[in-house]
């Protein structure tokens, strides 16, 4: 007989943990209590909620919850389930654990939909199976899961860049197909950015203040590129492999942004519209599921909702960890070469290892130490993809992932030692602008803390686990050990750290060797010195961030006002700023409310030249203004002044400042504050530099003062070139430099005339000179100038080289003091203490310039024959 036999319906339990009962392939024996408190909380629901967040902290089993409760709704329902995972690896690490582990039978979906199976697509267009799946395979324009029922979001906190990709048009410049597109697009911006930020999106000179660069196009100039963007963009798309990206937004760049960085010029809107994609807006419910799901409704940014109910984190987790961290921090008492030798030697002693770092070139360097140092094999982020058990079964191996810090796990005895060298607190650019221009980091302190933990958690899974983290590079060190950032940890995390340090100031290499010796053999020995951190552990309390519930309190208003824009409903969305304006009014928060002023009068402005209302133009002009007046350190707010009356020459100075003020905080987070090491060697080389009579050390030390003093500073050798030169604003200060000259001789008519034509160079052959006042600078010992040189002394400004060097050592004496302040890009706290030291020392370019005008060569140097 070919007919198949129907099996009788099934009884299905009242809870999703009842059901484990019932799958006899599991291995392990039941939930744990904290696991089945959550499901029986979440099945206690309405089924009308249609937002739900489970917070399941890394060890505690999210995985086997997710599952469960998929399976239960498939069963209890027949509902279509789709487990949504961020990457490949984890749909296959998810589909083997249901599998091996809990004994339930699910579809894995990976790839494009045409390589689907028709069994796999059967079983679940009939909901005979859970389907898990990737984030992209349901945000993207035309999916297979197009009617889901229920959507279970793992990892949601790590969803933003899924979702928004969606809605998000990014021209990479080092994208080959994308060359024409950022050319094209290129020429139009122009006329909107400053000559030096030109510079940098066509793919000049890069250095760490311009890889970390964002800026943003104001809407009301955006607004009159929108055609031209369009044009150029529609010839493009298709060749640049974006057409699909381009045809989400193709019809509401007014909803949108348009950023730019060193790396890429991208549109998008600033919160993704999830609720205008079917498969995600009509599922009857979407499950968030994280390890940390915040107090500030970030969750609901992410993801393009109004409200997303919150079932609670399982009580005790509150204290209890997750496995235990051993961190060193090299660089708290090695040089950059006794690092890289102590990495060799604990991957050797360790066999396996796991690298994480932030770029491809970062990678590949390491790629090659390893093999040359080591002759281990090295596995790259699309090897473990594909399966991790290659990595697993070799001894002696390191696995070297770039650019990703969550999504790639190593529980158990699969990995003991994790590198992480360096973590972009930013991942898009709309982040980096937010948080380094508009000073709006309180925003982002959940966001960042997440993506932390998840780093640093790559090794340890579960209660048992053990893993030491080695951190390197820019910014997490800082991060990590900085005290005052700790508070806001986890108990168990701020004990771990404090450990961390204690264990590796001043501390020689063969001392960290032998403690991570006696850590990785999880001995007597190591039980006794983790007493240590199980103590500090039950003293530490974790706070609040500060301005947590005015966040989350706005967030509703936030996506109204989205969804109102994207609808082209300008004076709604204006109505929605400012009543997201009325709950922010937390000191920590100005930057944030300084973007939703911006914002509301960008609607306004958007409002007013679609009605032609003068009554919503005026609402433009007072919502500018009170950017500008909410958050004084922002010089990106400052030039909004354009949009309504012409901003005084002092404004302009103040703007100059700030952005100056800026790229102090690039260099000084390039240089890091973890320890002195990087600043030291940095002020010894230009203190070195300037004392040299000869030329190269002597203009090599004053570009990198200048770069330290957030001027762009340059110096080329060209026929006729001059030394090196500083930029801030509209400000240029450039160099001749006589340094080497005897006290005792005179200012030739060569030299003099040297000095005098720098201007018309400057102008001629660097782009980002035009348009600024420019001052020639002769830095020299003499006193005198031979008779031939007289002409030419009213064209420059003269600097005794004595007076030069101690006002350069008083500049980083300003510099050092102000460091000792500084905590991280975008503090608007710093930048007003910093702003004072500035104009206080001459170092303000504004200051600067009017010092250095009224000392003409003409009135300091005497005539001679």
């Amino acid at each position: 007989m070919a007919f198949r036999k129907m099996p009788p319906p099934s009884a299905v339990p009242d809870s999703p943990e009842k059901l484990i009962r019932e799958l006899p392939r599991r291995k392990i024996p039941d939930v744990l209590p904290h696991q089945g408190e959550v499901m029986r909380t979440y099945a206690a629901l309405p089924p009308n909620v249609a937002d739900v967040a489970l917070q399941l902290p890394t060890g505690s089993g999210k995985t086997l919850v997710g599952l469960l409760i998929a399976e239960w709704l498939r069963r209890k329902s027949k509902e279509r389930v789709v487990y949504l995972c961020p990457t490949n690896q984890l749909v296959h690490q998810v589909a083997e654990q249901a599998e091996e582990k809990y004994g339930l039978t699910v579809t894995a979906f990976t790839g494009g939909k045409k390589s689907y199976s028709p069994v796999d697509k059967a079983s679940y267009n009939n909901a005979n199976h859970v389907a898990v799946t990737t984030y992209s395979s349901v945000f993207n324009s035309n999916p297979f899961f197009e009617n889901p029922d229920v959507l279970i979001l793992d990892d949601a906190h790590a969803a933003e860049n899924y979702v928004a990709s969606m809605w998000s048009l990014r021209v990479e410049k080092s994208n080959n197909k994308h060359d024409s597109l950022h050319t094209a697009l290129r020429s139009i911006l122009k006329r909107h950015i400053s000559s030096r930020d030109f510079v940098r999106l066509s793919g000049g000179d890069e250095g760490p203040v311009d890889w970390s660069w964002a800026d943003k196009i104001p809407t009301p100039a955006f607004a009159t590129i929108h055609e031209d963007i369009a044009e150029v963009i529609d010839a493009h798309a298709e060749a640049a492999n974006l057409k699909f990206e381009w045809a989400t937004i193709k019809d509401r760049l007014h909803a949108c942004h348009l950023y730019l960085s060193t790396q890429d010029i991208l549109i998008r809107p600033l919160i993704p519209p999830t609720w205008t994609h079917a498969p995600f807006e009509r599922a009857r419910q979407r499950i968030y599921m994280s390890a940390t799901l915040g107090a500030s409704g970030d969750l609901e940014r992410l993801t393009g909702r109004r409200t997303i109910k919150r079932v609670e984190i399982p009580k005790g987790w509150d204290r209890q960890g997750v496995g235990r961290r051993f961190f060193i921090f090299p660089g708290m008492s090695l040089t950059d070469d006794d690092s890289l030798k102590l990495r060799h030697q604990l991957m050797h002693r360790a066999g396996r290892s796991l690298v994480l770092v932030p770029s491809g070139n970062a990678a590949s360097k390491i790629v090659d130490s390893v093999k040359e140092e080591l002759k281990f094999r090295t596995f790259d982020a699309e090897a473990i993809e594909l399966s991790k058990k290659p990595f697993v079964a070799m001894d002696k191996a390191v696995a070297i992932v770039a650019n990703r810090y969550d999504g790639i796990d190593f529980p158990d005895a699969e990995c003991r030692l994790l590198f992480i060298e360096g973590l972009p607190r930013a991942v898009n650019t709309q982040e980096r602008f937010l948080m380094s221009r508009m000073g709006a980091n309180a925003l982002f302190n959940e966001r960042v803390q997440t993506r932390v933990l998840q780093a640093i958690g790559r090794c340890t899974r579960s209660l048992n686990d053990f893993s030491a983290v080695v951190v390197t590079g820019a910014e997490l060190p800082e991060y990590l050990t900085d005290i005052k950032r700790r508070r806001y940890f986890h108990p168990e995390l701020q004990a771990e750290l404090a450990f961390g340090v204690e264990q590796s100031e001043g501390v020689p290499m063969g001392d960290i060797i032998e403690n991570f010796g006696m850590f990785l053999d999880n001995g007597p020995e190591w039980e006794e010195v983790n007493q240590q951190i199980v103590s500090r552990r039950a003293g530490a309390l974790q706070e609040a961030f500060p301005g947590l519930s005015e966040l989350c309190g706005a967030v509703a208003q936030e996506v109204r006002y989205q969804e109102s824009l994207w609808q082209g409903d300008f004076e709604a969305s204006m109505e929605c700023a400012q009543q997201v304006l009325a709950g922010l009014n937390a000191p920590e928060l100005q930057g944030y409310r300084a973007l939703w002023h911006y914002l509301a009068g960008s609607a306004a402005w958007l409002g007013a030249q679609a009605a032609k209302s003068d009554a919503l133009q005026s609402k433009a002009r007072t919502h500018y203004a009170s950017a500008k007046g909410a958050a004084r350190g922002i010089p990106w707010l400052i030039a909004l002044a354009s949009y309504q009356v012409d901003p005084s020459p002092t404004e302009d100075d103040v703007s100059a400042l700030m952005a100056q003020l800026e790229q102090v905080e690039a260099v000084l987070a390039s240089l890091g504050t973890v320890h002195d090491g990087a600043f030291a060697r940095r002020e010894k080389e230009i203190l070195d530099g300037l004392a040299s009579k000869e030329s190269v050390p002597f203009e090599q030390a004053q570009r990198l003062l200048g770069e330290l003093l957030g001027f762009e500073a340059g110096k080329v050798e060209r026929d006729a070139s001059p030394d090196p030169w500083w930029i801030a604003g509209n400000r240029c200060i450039v160099f001749e430099d006589h340094s080497g000259a005897d006290p005792a001789s005179s200012l030739d008519a060569t030299k003099a005339r040297q000095a005098a034509s720098h201007p018309n160079w400057m102008h001629t052959n660097v782009e980002s000179s035009r348009g600024t006042q420019l001052l020639s600078v002769l830095v020299s010992p003499v006193s005198t100038a031979h008779e031939g040189a007289i002409p030419h002394l009213s064209h420059f400004a003269m600097w005794p080289l004595e007076e030069y060097r101690s006002w350069a050592k008083h500049a980083l004496a300003t510099i050092r003091e102000v460091r000792t302040k500084f905590v991280e890009r975008g503090d608007l706290e710093w930048r007003s203490v910093a702003a004072k030291a500035f104009q206080e020392n001459n170092l303000a370019a504004a200051k600067l310039y009017d010092f250095l005008s009224r000392r003409l060569a003409a009135g300091l140097l005497k005539p001679v024959k």
